[in-house]
């Protein structure tokens, strides 16, 4: 069988299931007593095991079978978990995901983790190293092949001793399917088909139900009324494939009470019983003999924190290839710019079926671009979810306790601003928890709480999307900014001395800044903060920091809600038209020119109780048929960028559209103010203003 066409749906579900074994990790280590969330991550491996054994990658398949013997001897209360334990899991996870990514490279998943394997073969033994390098713990003891006896109630037992009376053979039996089967309830169901085709089947463990919803580890037992040997019957259910043993027990009356007041006297029967024999199929070496599970319900798996994804109601999401919905919003561009076209053309026409029809499709497609729009929407907790592993191993190599609390996980972004915003998400964390938070010394120094605590948090506001990063550490000292700035070269001591607070909170984002004594494999080589910059400033949104020496720093990231379709007004300068977004208009007016400033040789303007500079587009456009000086009253579009406002004069408002966003192309360099071009309803081309630019 060709497996390449699963490949591409194997490595999805395999990201799913290494995120999902990452936060129920994480949610164990919090909570290492809830043998539930133990439960969840069994299953998680074990899937994943499945899969990759299907798919042909052994490597990964053996690394997760190893973990999946440590959970087993956990979920049994076999085996406490402690830190050496977690770190080796975790250390596996980072395997297993470095494996799948060399897959989705196209490799073969191969990978060198005899280390990691041999650490989980010991924990298996219960050698654990402790602090002082010596190990501790005893070898789990070895699980009797039926830990809990089979209860036959009054009717069951009498049956059989009937049966028995009779003159039917009666049977205990009890049968292992191999570890490295994929479906172990259909195997399991073929052993029941066959077995009723010969005899009646009275009682089992687990019960048939959970065995059809493999409730089950790989071996079950029952009871057996027949006609034939058990010799036969062993050979019988030996012939399907992947059975591993099978051992069928001759029951007589003596046998038979014995049997129905503790399962645990099968042992001593089948020394006993001349005609008990037990087949054994050769084991692979990495099988490993495991005991049955403790049988978990639906409701308890739902109740359970730790459940996640894996539990509750099936899924009702498909995957769609990000390429089809980039042609999509493509196509729905273009239909866009023709209903624009259809509506200029409809309002000249001044038919009254044609601007019927189009009415009726524009709200159509205003309905349509709602869908299209919500389709490219992600909740952010796509790029948030891999945080808080990070946050743990980074705080364990600097030696400092740091809680993650992330709130607004929920909030829905535009795929295009999702997929770029992870890097620099990065290394605003590393850096919270480097440069930010204290050690734990210097916090109960400082008398604060050893933990530190890192929000990280996101939320809507208008047309945008604001992700915010606060620590409760050390806070930024701007005179040592500026200080180090100096030192480095960046700045003059004369400009250093001029810049105030704000400023000094900026030079952080200088190439080559640092404000790191001694370079770490975390940070210190002045590379991290330039590139948040120049990645959320091509993505159209901004960052600003706040911050109080002594408790802390905040890191606002301001992002569009989307990159492709967007509100705008429309102005008029000359024979030119331009696009304004709306969500950077604060108000429009009409000012007269006795209303104008000028201060310092700039241009201001009095608005609501304070002065904002007034900038004139046709000027800086070189619009050759405008000159907003030489009349009386000029209309202006007052725009904001965070706190900081700006008047720019237009010439006409033409009105408010949705425009469609276009790039400029490689052939045009990057012109200052423009963010972009638009094609109008009459086929021209309208250039889009960037707010953002005539504030800086």
């Amino acid at each position: 069988m060709d497996m390449n066409q699963y490949l591409s749906m194997f490595i999805d579900e395999s990201n799913d299931h290494l995120q999902s074994l990452n936060e129920n990790m994480m949610g164990l280590e919090a909570n290492p007593e809830d043998l539930s969330i133990v439960q969840v991550i069994f299953r998680s491996a074990h899937t994943l095991k499945g899969m990759a054994a299907t798919m042909g990658f052994e490597d990964l398949a053996s690394l997760t079978h190893q973990m999946e013997n440590v959970l087993d001897l956990v979920r049994n209360n076999k085996l406490r978990m402690q830190d050496f334990i977690f770190d080796t899991l975790f250390k596996s996870l980072d395997a297993l995901e470095s494996m799948v990514q060399d897959i989705t490279g196209g490799g073969e998943g191969k990978a060198d983790v005899s280390a990691i394997v041999a650490d989980l073969q010991a924990i298996v033994r219960g050698e654990i190293p402790t602090a002082g390098g010596t190990s501790t713990g005893s070898a789990p003891a070895a699980p009797t092949q039926t830990e809990t006896p089979i209860h036959l109630d009054e009717f069951q037992f009498s049956v059989l001793e009937q049966s028995i009376q009779e003159g039917h053979k009666v049977m205990f039996v009890e049968v292992a399917i191999r570890e490295d089967c994929q479906l172990k309830a259909v195997r399991s169901y073929m052993v029941f088909d066959l077995l009723e085709r010969s005899g009646e089947v009275v009682k089992s463990f687990p019960s048939v139900q959970d065995i059809e919803q493999e409730k089950f580890d790989h071996s079950f037992s029952l009871y057996y009324i027949t006609q034939k040997d058990a010799s036969e019957i062993q050979a019988m259910i030996l012939n399907l494939s992947e059975i591993d043993k099978v051992t069928a027990i001759a029951l007589d009356q003596e046998s038979l009470h014995q049997l129905g007041q503790d399962t645990a006297a099968v042992a001593a029967v089948a020394a006993a019983s001349e005609v008990a024999v037990a087949v054994e199929t050769p084991v692979a070496p990495a099988a490993a003999s495991t005991p049955a599970p403790r049988v978990v319900s639906k409701e308890e798996v739902a109740k359970s924190p730790a459940a996640g994804r894996t539990g509750g109601a099936p899924s009702r999401t498909i995957r769609v290839d990000i390429e089809r919905l980039d042609v999509l919003m493509n196509l729905f561009s273009e239909l866009l710019i023709d209903r624009v076209r259809l509506e200029q053309l409809a309002s000249e026409i001044q038919s009254g079926d044609l601007t019927e029809t189009v009415e009726h499709m524009s709200r159509v497609s205003a309905d349509l671009q709602n869908i299209v729009m919500k389709l490219r929407m992600v909740p952010v907790d796509t790029v948030f979810n891999r945080f808080p592993r990070m946050i743990r191993d980074l705080a364990k190599s600097l030696d400092k306790k740091v809680d993650l609390v992330i709130t607004g996980a929920e909030t829905e972004m535009d795929r295009t601003v999702i997929d770029e915003i992870g890097d620099p998400l990065v290394h605003l964390l590393r850096n919270a928890v480097d440069h930010g938070i204290e050690s734990v010394a210097d916090r109960i120094a400082a008398g604060k709480p050893e933990t530190g605590t890192v929000n990280l948090r996101a939320f809507h506001s208008g047309n945008h999307v604001f992700i915010e990063i606060e620590e409760d550490g050390r806070g930024i000292v701007p005179e040592n900014v500026l200080k180090s700035a100096v030192k480095k070269g960046i700045l003059t001591p004369e400009e250093a001395a001029s810049k105030t607070d704000e400023e000094a909170y900026q030079m952080l984002f200088a190439p080559g800044f640092s404000t790191a004594e001694v370079i770490s494999d975390v940070s210190g080589r002045g590379v991290g903060l330039d590139v948040v910059k120049a990645k959320i400033t091509a993505l159209g949104g901004n960052v600003t920091i706040y911050s109080t020496p002594g408790k802390g720093t905040n890191f606002s990231v301001q992002l569009p809600l989307t990159l492709s379709i967007i509100a705008a007004m429309m102005i008029k300068l000359g024979s030119e038209k331009y696009a304004i977004p709306l969500s950077s208009i604060v108000e429009t007016g009409i000012i007269k020119q006795s209303q104008i400033r000028t201060i310092h040789g700039n241009k201001m303007l009095e608005f609501r109780g304070s002065h904002i500079p007034l900038v004139s587009l046709s000027r800086l456009f070189s619009i050759p048929d405008y000159d907003e000086s030489t009349e009386e009253e000029t209309e202006i579009v007052v725009v904001r960028k965070g706190e900081r406002l700006v008047a720019m004069a237009v010439e006409d408002f033409i009105g408010q559209n949705e425009i469609v966003i276009k790039n400029l192309g490689r052939y045009l360099p990057e012109i200052q103010g423009i963010s972009g071009a638009t094609i109008l309803g009459d086929g021209q081309v309208a250039l889009i203003i960037d707010p953002n630019a005539f504030i800086k």
